[in-house]
């Protein structure tokens, strides 16, 4: 019932584990196939080691989710043995996510992890936590192009561009994307925001900035979900995340025209030992109770 195809790859349900979310190591995308889900994506490594943001990186208020960890990661020559390690354990599509601050090094990191031979890859051009010049790649339509070109001329595997909802047309991004090579788009990134400690008088994160996550952010991802699938068509997938706690979570996103849902809230927040099966089983309850026999059914009514 929920079985789908991303890029050419079969996955048991549409779930899988959202980049930056214990993806650090073989074993934590190891294990959540463990816990049920669909794909798991890596944390987001770079040509170089990099040591990230000072503490405070990260803040929990009322739900609301701020971090600015930086895009910490060991590097891709050190990351290859992760991903190489979880292909051949997981049992499940492992989906390697990079990233850079110039177009010929996203190219590099590509054809490096590359070599460890993931279903897929995602090409972070939208870190609210690291600009190149002041600007994220995603911000305008010839920078993202310029990314997606790089890797395309670099590798042979498929590969996502993760977008952020922080543009005007979210849309035109996503076309520019699809134009230049992606096989995909994942959607969204965090966004951008900023605490203050009016007692300390300054920002809370060490970076001032950081990305919000979280339930709060589901509302944004549904709307640059929709928005993108009418800008590029049906034919293109889409990984809708953002804000997944639960399986009718889920549901939307993939109605608002998700191909895959990008899971990383309910990670952080229930309680079960396998989040990903008990919101797949959630999924398969309301389906049968709406008679509906497959993930391509779940459609907006115009």
């Amino acid at each position: 019932m929920l079985e789908v195809t991303l890029c050419g790859t079969k996955l048991r349900n549409p779930l899988v584990l959202a980049s930056g979310i214990r993806g650090n190591s073989a074993g934590l995308l190891i294990r959540a196939g463990k816990e049920g889900a669909g794909a798991a994506t890596s944390k987001s490594c770079s040509l170089l080691a990099r040591e990230g943001h000072a503490n405070p990186t990260m803040i929990d208020t009322q739900g609301v989710y701020m971090n600015a960890i930086g895009l910490s990661n060991p590097g891709v020559d050190d990351e290859i043995y992760e991903i190489r390690e979880a292909v051949a354990k997981a049992g499940i599509p492992i989906i390697a996510s990079i990233y850079a601050k110039e177009a010929r090094d996203f190219a590099a990191v590509a054809a490096r992890i590359s070599e460890a031979k993931p279903a897929m890859l995602e090409v972070d051009i939208s870190c609210p936590n690291v600009h190149r010049e002041g600007a994220m790649f995603s911000s305008y339509p010839k920078d993202a192009a310029d990314v997606c070109l790089a890797v395309r001329d670099a590798t042979s595997i498929p590969f996502s561009a993760k977008l952020s909802p922080d543009v005007p047309n979210i849309g035109e991004i996503a076309r520019a994307c699809v134009a230049s090579g992606a096989s995909c788009i994942t959607a969204i990134n965090t966004i951008g925001g900023m605490y203050i400690d009016a007692h300390a008088r300054r920002a809370v994160l060490a970076n001032s900035f950081g990305g919000i996550s979280g339930p709060a952010i589901k509302p944004v991802a549904l709307k640059s979900v929709h928005l993108i699938r009418k800008a590029i068509g049906p034919g293109v997938p889409i990984i809708g995340t953002g804000g997944i706690s639960t399986g009718m979570d889920a549901i939307e996103m993939l109605m608002a025209g998700a191909t895959c849902v990008g899971v990383g809230t309910a990670v952080a927040t229930r309680k079960e030992s396998a989040p990903f099966a008990a919101i797949a089983k959630e999924m398969e309850a309301f389906m049968k109770k709406e008679g509906i026999k497959k993930i391509s059914d779940l459609k907006l009514q115009e």
